[in-house]
């Protein structure tokens, strides 16, 4: 199986990032995860994203605010699929992280996913190696049904409550 490299820039990402690890143990998807700067440290930053691919790693998922270039320099330096999570900022609510991340130039793609949405930036990266994962492929498809349950059960649950009994069990 295949393995995630999750990088963000500061420490203050984690509670955001660690969603996306969460996710990944979830579907039993390797991970390694580390905090590094493309601004502050950019030499160690190349070394890592150039050697990623030698280390086993096939996708990356890279967490910025604020200028958010790390995904985007990921994508420039790594060969395989970069999966960006716009990190929210105070100034601007992660709308900015948004558009640098979204906004890459041509031929440098960044798959992007919400403000804050390492859970689907992690789900994105196991869907990218179920293509060649068939054992994967099923989890994906066990965890769809789980969703698709559990929100029946809600709607069933409101339906036999009506809305005040269940708004007060919420």
């Amino acid at each position: 199986m295949g393995k995630v490299g999750i990088l963000m820039g500061s420490d203050s990402d984690l509670p955001v990032m660690k969603k996306a690890a969460e996710m990944l143990e979830k579907f039993g998807v390797d991970y390694e995860m580390t905090i590094i700067s493309a601004h502050r440290m950019p030499d160690i930053f190349v070394d890592y994203a150039t050697k990623a691919e030698e280390r086993g790693v096939e996708v990356l998922i890279a967490g910025a605010g604020g200028a958010a270039h790390l995904p985007g320099m990921c994508a420039a330096l790594f060969d395989l699929p970069v999966i960006g999570i716009p990190i929210h900022t105070k100034s601007l609510g992660g709308v900015d992280s948004l558009y640098s991340i979204v906004q890459m130039p041509s031929g440098i793609p960044v798959a992007t996913v919400a403000i804050d949405g390492a859970a689907n930036a992690a789900i994105l990266a196991a869907k990218i190696l179920s293509v060649s994962d068939k054992e994967l492929r099923n989890k994906l498809k066990a965890y769809k049904q789980e969703m698709k349950e559990g929100v029946s059960a809600k709607a069933e649950k409101l339906d036999k409550l009506g809305y005040e009994a269940y708004i007060k069990q919420m």
